[in-house]
């Protein structure tokens, strides 16, 4: 638990049975054991987010952690810092990078792949050992494979784990007072409007009058996106009640534009045909009597 080293990358692990995953890890430097992996359809921020969660699940929070110079990690030095980065002295972390520091985790770059030469190692055994056994057990999806990859990481571990140097763990267990809902999400602030709304792409929210506040127009708040998609805002702390609100008029203006635009497209509707008359006097049955 003293150091976690942290990868993924992209392999066509089905063997082309299947589509080409990324292998999201992470190995403990002092035993060689994979405490949790994860596949996902790629390198992803909402993939090391689970990965991190089932890892802190498992064995707790470890002390640092070991990982590339990926943009999930860290923000580019090459662009210029915001209005906000400049008064704060420095860069806005990642989403990753503000989970890290909410757990208390030291987040290290590595300067090369070779210096990560632990995980690197894994990845090989894996593209080996890993592939067969899902070709002999005929894993073609994403599900199927990370249901397979539960019993694999068990084995792997009895087998190839190895006594720490010193006695003891510095896994970490989450504090009790943080609820793992407020920093398992990624995060996003924003400024009610005078409608008591906040947006947060595509979503549209319309917050409710609560103990606290009768109206939130003006305030600053959070929202946060939980792993499941569900979204959570915050104000000073304390949840808000929420909807979803209806569709500005713009976003009206839009669907309607669109319809007619499909309707164009389908040719204009052919009015119903009128009625056919009788040829002739239609009164022609009225005066009709028999002859005597």
């Amino acid at each position: 638990g003293m150091l976690l080293q942290m990868a993924g990358g992209p392999h066509d692990w089905l063997e082309g049975r299947g589509p080409v995953m990324s292998l999201l890890a992470g190995i403990d430097d002092a035993t060689g054991t994979v405490p949790y992996a994860i596949f996902r359809l790629q390198e992803d921020t909402l993939g090391y987010f689970l990965l991190l969660q089932g890892i802190v699940d498992r064995k707790g929070c470890p002390v640092a952690i070991y990982r590339d110079r990926h943009s999930i990690f860290e923000t580019s030095t090459k662009a210029p810092m915001s209005l906000q980065e400049q008064l704060a002295g420095r860069r806005e972390p990642t989403q990753f990078g503000r989970l890290l520091e909410e757990l208390g985790i030291t987040s290290i770059p590595a300067r090369s792949p070779q210096a990560k030469g632990r995980i690197e190692r894994l990845w090989g055994t894996l593209q080996s050992r890993l592939v067969s056994e899902m070709r002999l057990k005929g894993v073609t999806d994403l599900e199927e494979a990370n249901r397979f990859l539960v019993t694999f990481l068990h084995r792997y571990n009895r087998r190839f784990a190895v006594p720490a140097a010193e006695e003891g763990s510095a896994w970490r267990p989450l504090p009790e007072d943080m609820d793992p809902h407020r920093v398992f999400c990624l995060k996003q602030h924003r400024v009610v409007a005078a409608d008591n709304t906040v947006s947060l792409s595509p979503h549209r929210l319309q917050l409710l009058p609560s103990a606290q506040r009768a109206s939130y127009a003006r305030a600053e708040v959070e929202i946060c996106e939980q792993l499941n998609g569900s979204l959570v805002v915050y104000h000073e702390g304390q949840p808000v009640p929420s909807r979803p609100a209806p569709l500005e008029a713009s976003a009206l203006r839009t669907q309607a534009e669109a319809k007619g635009a499909r309707e164009g497209q389908q040719g204009p509707s052919q009015p119903s045909p009128a009625p056919r008359k009788p040829r002739g006097n239609p009164d022609w049955g009225r005066h009709f009597t028999l002859p005597h």
